[in-house]
C-alpha cells in the first residue's frame, strides 16, 4: 500500500514538473557566458518571460475577468496588450510571431506570448554592439534607435506584468511566494 501511494505521489510530482516545463520560462534559463549589448537585452527578455510565466501561472477565469474599476482593463485585456507588445519586440529584432489575435484561449495567448519572448531573446543574444546600433524602430514612419524599445515596449511589459500580479492578488489568487525573481529560482 505504501509503495503504491509513494508511486502515485511521484507520478503526480513528475506530471506537475512536466506541465511546468511544457511552457517556456517555468525556470529561468542560464545566464549568457559574456556581456554584450545583445546578451544584456536577451537577459532582460528572459526576465520578462520568467515573470510573465509566474504572473500568469494558475490564473482562474475570475482572475482573468478582474478589473479594479469599470474604466480599467481586465487582467485578460492586460494580457492581450502584453501579447501585442511582445509582437512589437519580436518584429523589431527580426523574428516572426503568431499573428495578433491568433489565439482562442488564455492558454494559447500565454503560450504565444512566452514563445515571442523566447524567439526575441534568442535572436537578439547573437547581436553585436554594432548590430544593436543599426536596429531601427519604425514608430509611425519615424525611425528611432533601439533605446526606444527598452523604454517603450520592454519596460511597458514589465509594468503590465506587475499589474497582473496586483490584479490576481486583488481577486484572491496571489502570486506564488515560492518564486524568487531576483535569483530566478523557485524556492522549496
Amino acid at each position: 500500500m505504501k509503495t503504491g501511494l509513494i508511486g502515485i505521489i511521484m507520478l503526480a510530482s513528475f506530471s506537475a514538473i512536466a506541465q511546468r516545463d511544457s511552457l517556456l520560462y517555468g525556470v529561468f534559463p542560464p545566464a549568457p557566458d559574456h556581456y554584450s549589448a545583445g546578451t544584456v537585452v536577451s537577459r532582460m527578455l528572459d526576465g520578462l518571460g520568467f515573470r510573465y510565466y509566474w504572473a500568469t501561472e494558475g490564473l482562474r477565469p475570475a482572475d482573468l475577468a478582474f478589473k479594479p474599476s469599470p474604466e480599467a482593463r481586465s487582467s485578460q485585456e492586460t494580457l492581450e496588450h502584453i501579447y501585442a507588445l511582445s509582437t512589437m519586440i519580436i518584429n523589431v529584432v527580426g523574428g516572426s510571431q503568431n499573428p495578433p489575435g491568433d489565439y482562442k484561449t488564455f492558454a494559447e495567448l500565454r503560450k504565444a506570448t512566452l514563445e515571442n519572448y523566447k524567439k526575441a531573446s534568442t535572436i537578439i543574444a547573437k547581436y553585436s554592439d554594432a548590430d544593436m546600433e543599426n536596429i531601427k524602430v519604425d514608430f509611425g514612419g519615424t525611425k528611432l534607435p533601439f533605446w526606444n524599445m527598452i523604454n517603450g515596449p520592454i519596460s511597458d511589459c514589465l509594468w503590465h506584468i506587475g499589474q497582473v500580479v496586483t490584479f490576481r492578488r486583488s481577486s484572491g489568487n496571489p502570486f506564488s511566494n515560492k518564486v524568487e525573481v531576483f535569483l530566478g529560482k523557485i524556492m522549496n
